[in-house]
């Protein structure tokens, strides 16, 4: 089934698939290892999605004694602290964000609790195949390299990415990035493997997002290869800094990373997505976490099956 993401957001032409052979979130393109080649290039701005499941079981057949899960009623669950809006710990020390709110209301219409633990970015998927969680939860886009060794669920977000610079930085997108420039990013993730393989430059890497953006404030690097919507939380007015270009990717969306073997996790949480966008759930978080933003009308969480409100 084809299904039409969103075309663009800001700027730029259409991500094209990033395939990751790293140990989270990556890319190929028409020219890889070329300085400098657009990876954004060569998308027909569709694609045909072969995961998203046409539906999913009845809420009401889930039954949580047979989710083999590391702790019986709970959702243990691997995460970030200082990604927001996504996923991030509040001054109150409560894990939150719209990727953990939106689990949590899955986890409520199955009637799990829901227990995070922050992780590092590149162990994450390890470690829930490892079944040290039972659920990862990062703006994970998905790819077919990396399904390989991990499941995940339906898709509850589409992804992109953005170029972060000072603002009165040479580089004003990812047409500017190559040899010569030292170019940011989070180990482990799809912005890594897109600077390393895609782009044929060795990036510099950070475990962490604020560390990566503060070397971007203070010059000791020329830009930040970034998920937009950490980049969107981590620029702030009065930080000299700018969102130079962001750009969807059309090919891999967002979704929540289960052990590979766990069929019975992987179809409860798809029929708990499927509720929360039934409900109403999904798209009041949506307006609390991302208040400006637009829901494409050709894009939709959840199965095939279900509709937004």
């Amino acid at each position: 089934m084809e299904r039409n993401f969103l075309r663009r957001l800001i700027t730029a032409p259409v991500a094209v698939a990033l395939v990751l052979g790293l140990a989270a979130c990556g890319g190929s393109a028409s020219d890889p290892g070329t300085p400098g080649a657009n990876a954004l290039s060569g998308s027909d701005q569709e694609s045909t999605d072969k995961y998203t499941t046409e539906k999913v079981i009845p809420l009401e057949e889930v039954d949580p004694a047979q989710l083999d899960l590391i702790t019986e009623g709970t959702l243990r669950v691997g995460t970030l602290s200082d990604a927001p809006p996504n996923i991030f710990i509040d001054e109150t020390g409560k894990f939150t964000g719209f990727d953990n709110e939106l689990l949590r209301a899955i986890g409520k219409k199955l009637d799990l609790e829901v227990e995070f633990a922050s992780t590092d970015f590149s162990s994450l998927l390890a470690q829930v195949q490892n079944k040290q969680f039972d659920v990862g939860s990062s703006s994970i886009s998905t790819t077919d390299s990396r399904r390989e060794n991990i499941g995940f669920t339906n898709g509850y977000d589409f992804g992109y990415m953005a170029v972060v610079t000072k603002t009165d930085a040479e580089i004003k997108g990812f047409d500017d990035i190559g040899d010569g420039k030292r170019i940011g990013v989070v180990q482990g993730t799809v912005q890594d493997d897109y600077a390393t393989n895609t782009l044929g430059i060795e990036p510099v890497r950070f475990y962490d997002y604020n560390t990566v953006y503060s070397n971007v404030r203070n010059g000791q690097i020329d830009a930040w290869v970034a998920p937009s919507q950490q980049a969107e939380g981590q620029v702030k007015k009065g930080d000299e800094t700018v969102i130079a270009e962001s750009v969807i990717n059309t090919q891999n969306f967002t979704a929540y990373a289960v052990n590979s073997g766990n069929k019975e996790l992987l179809d409860a949480l798809n029929s708990g997505l499927d509720a929360v966008v039934e409900d109403g759930t999904w798209n009041e978080l949506v307006k609390e976490w991302y208040p400006e933003r637009e829901v494409p009308k050709d894009w939709a969480p959840g199965s095939q099956a279900v509709k937004l409100p």
